[in-house]
């Protein structure tokens, strides 16, 4: 027997809701709270932002599109190029602009239309960046798992054994996990390798013990820095190949045209706005999560009650000071196992997105476009203009657009080859 298919306006009982709101902020929870992780940050300031913007995202968006925004993973690279030099606060000021970036990209698709996109981020360029978010952060996953060797030290055994098993949970609970297990693996990942982490002696619960039971996540101001806003900025446009992609995967599962209604300039610009918002107060840059689009899919549940009701328990659980506290003490090999699994399945993301779009590589734009893209991503390539450096999926990005139209204009004037 089918399921039962929720739209997107229909209210549930409250009985109902409440399970329902709980999978979908599970889903996002595991990914979500790692970028705050990698970024040595209050997690509790980042799910209060992601919460409030998810808000806010319907709110601009008329409560006709059901996505929850969470934290952001196109940014790490030029952050982490930024935090190394600069610190965390010149990495917001970059997210603030970035956020408004995508607010006037909005405005111009509300008042010139889309069609221009598809010439700047073509399928064989869309897909092919967002793999390379995934891919260019493996080094960071195995490091944190502690699979790399640092000045020639042995492998710490305990780390091994935590992120190898941590790994291990998640894979397996992937494919055999049923119903609701079925929805969190990576949560159950994370909790499981915790407990592992305890027994081999690597948790440090001083922190647990100072924190209050209530407690108001931590707030900081942005630092203006030109450098770091240059460095971070050009992530933005992977954000709106990555923002697209997302809105139509959803739209095909909800059979409803979300570029049209409520239209890509307010789903745009309600992104962009809340990755403004979140860098103005020391959270990071939001995105809709591919996590709780696979959770519309396998439970028909549609309603935007239900991620508004996400989006409110995850601002209530903000501010349980204690709570905020033990996530901030999960060990490094936890979360580096989890990431193994999950900035890989970000590449295979990008991979899904050259498949469903049917890209044909047999005509030789797509393949150059492709294969260009993704050596510049991956090859450890940087251009550095001024005090600004263009690496990975950033300069991969740049290029991508330059290649894109380039053909366009070889094909307008009948010198393409096909």
């Amino acid at each position: 027997m089918a399921k039962r298919v929720v739209q997107i306006n229909e209210k549930l009982p409250l009985i109902e809701s409440i399970p329902l709101s709980f999978q979908h902020l599970f889903a996002m929870f595991g990914a979500s709270v790692l970028v705050p992780m990698l970024f040595k940050i209050n997690p509790a300031t980042v799910l209060l932002l992601n919460g409030f913007g998810t808000l806010l995202f319907i709110f601009l968006t008329k409560g006709k599109v059901p996505s929850f925004l969470g934290s952001s993973f196109a940014y790490l690279s030029p952050a982490f190029v930024v935090m190394a030099s600069k610190g965390f606060q010149a990495a917001q000021a970059g997210f603030v602009v970035s956020g408004l970036l995508l607010v006037l990209v909005g405005m111009i698709i509300k008042y010139a239309g889309s069609e221009w996109i598809d010439v700047v981020f073509p399928p064989a360029a869309m897909g092919s960046i967002v793999a390379i978010i995934g891919l260019e952060l493996a080094p960071t996953a195995a490091s944190m798992a502690g699979l790399i060797s640092e000045g020639g030290k042995p492998l710490d055994t305990k780390y091994l054994i935590v992120s190898i098993s941590t790994l291990a949970i998640v894979v397996i609970g992937s494919v055999i996990f049923k119903g609701f297990l079925g929805i969190i693996p990576i949560l159950v990942g994370v909790v499981s390798g915790y407990i592992i982490a305890l027994l081999v002696g690597i948790v440090n619960f001083d922190v647990i013990k100072e924190a209050a039971w209530f407690a108001l996540p931590t707030f900081t101001a942005p630092v203006w820095d030109i450098s770091a806003i240059l460095t971070i900025l050009p992530a933005t446009l992977v954000v709106v190949a990555e923002h697209i992609g997302h809105l139509i995967v959803t739209g095909n599962i909800v059979e409803k045209d979300f570029i049209k209604d409520p239209g890509l300039h307010r789903t745009m610009a309600g992104d962009g706005l809340s990755t403004a918002i979140s860098g103005l107060v020391g959270s990071v840059p939001t995105t809709t999560y591919g996590e709780n689009i696979g959770v519309l899919a396998i439970t028909k549940v549609f309603s935007v009650w239900v991620i508004g009701g996400a989006a409110v328990i995850s601002i209530i659980i903000a501010f349980v000071g204690k709570l905020a506290a033990a996530i901030t003490t999960i060990p490094d090999p936890v979360m580096g196992g989890v990431s193994l699994l999950l900035f890989g399945t970000i590449a295979a993301s990008g991979i899904r997105m050259l498949v469903d779009q049917k890209v044909d590589y047999s005509k030789p734009k797509n393949l150059v476009l492709t294969a260009v893209v993704m050596i510049i991503g991956l090859s450890g390539t940087h251009i550095q203009i001024g005090t600004v450096t263009l690496a990975g999926m950033a300069l991969a990005t740049v290029v991508s657009i330059i290649i894109s139209i380039l053909f366009k204009i070889f094909e307008v004037t009948g010198l393409m080859n096909e």
